[in-house]
């Protein structure tokens, strides 16, 4: 069965105003925005996405350092090609990121691509595989959040993510592929 978030189109804010919003992660965000550059292949790709009719819907947080470095890139593909975007801060709709939760928690940022009606196409994040894979692995050990264990091994599987993201922008065509396999699937 499909999901439809049609109820939620419109509520969001726009790119714009998140960012001015933003009272964490602005310098990473910005530099990150910044860096990303996107090919004429991928704008071309994303442009002909853009004319079946698809919306672009975000569910993240300031304070997320995956969506500080990750949305940037999807705000200059999808404003790049015409995609409307809407913005959902995850804190004030608990309702929608549990429609979506990621390894069983809430994670950000997870990027929708919906109909018109708000039928859920495909969904995104909250990082790239290759990044993502320390966490798979980490949840799949079934650790208890309260044990010593647990709280040693996920700040190791933490610095691996960022250690994974890189200092620069080595990460972000990672983003843009896995977004056009996604699209490719949906369209």
């Amino acid at each position: 069965m499909i999901k439809n978030i049609g109820d939620w189109l419109g509520k969001g804010i726009s790119p714009e105003t998140f960012m001015k919003k933003m009272k964490k992660n602005r310098d990473l965000f910005e530099s990150k925005y910044q860096l990303f550059h996107l090919t004429e292949e991928d704008e071309a790709f994303f442009t002909d996405a853009a004319s079946k009719n698809i919306r672009c819907v975000i569910i993240t947080a300031d304070w997320c350092g995956d969506a500080a470095r990750s949305i940037p890139v999807v705000f200059q593909i999808m404003e790049s090609a015409g995609i409307p975007i809407e913005v959902f801060i995850v804190d004030d709709n608990p309702d929608l990121i549990d429609q979506f939760r990621v390894l069983g928690g809430r994670s950000v940022p997870v990027v929708l691509f919906t109909s018109d009606n708000g039928d859920v196409l495909g969904q995104w994040g909250p990082r790239p595989a290759y990044i993502q894979e320390p966490m798979v692995e980490f949840k799949a050990l079934g650790l208890d959040p309260e044990s010593e264990e647990y709280q040693t091994k996920i700040m190791d599987v933490r610095k691996e993510i960022v250690r994974r993201y890189g200092e620069g922008a080595e990460y972000q065509p990672l983003v843009v592929k896995e977004l056009r396999e996604l699209l490719k699937e949906i369209s």
